[in-house]
């Protein structure tokens, strides 16, 4: 299941991109793997994540994980900004088997 997130930051993308380095195994771990995480080239505190989630599941225990959410926050992502989209059971990553 592919989810689309945008969020705002608040310190810019390179603490971001260290503190999700730092705690992919927790994402892993909640049944989640990273397919792109970025910024447009004019703004830096502007980020767009699409993640892969086994489940619907997987992706609440992600959201209800309090301890990566702090985590989160620390590194500068401002919560009450998300937009996450569940992209559609058509969408792909990949034409090769």
């Amino acid at each position: 299941m592919l989810v689309k997130m945008e969020i705002d930051l608040a310190k810019g993308f390179g603490p971001w991109k260290e503190m999700f380095i730092n705690n992919e195994h927790k994402l892993n771990a909640h049944g989640g793997k990273l397919v792109f995480a970025g910024t447009p080239n004019d703004n830096e505190n502007k980020l767009t994540v699409i993640m892969d989630f086994v489940s619907v599941e997987a992706l609440k225990n992600f959201g209800g994980d309090e301890e990566l959410t702090k985590t989160r926050v620390e590194a500068g992502a401002i919560l009450e900004t998300v937009v996450m989209t569940i992209m559609s059971e058509a969408s792909f990553t990949s034409t090769k088997s």
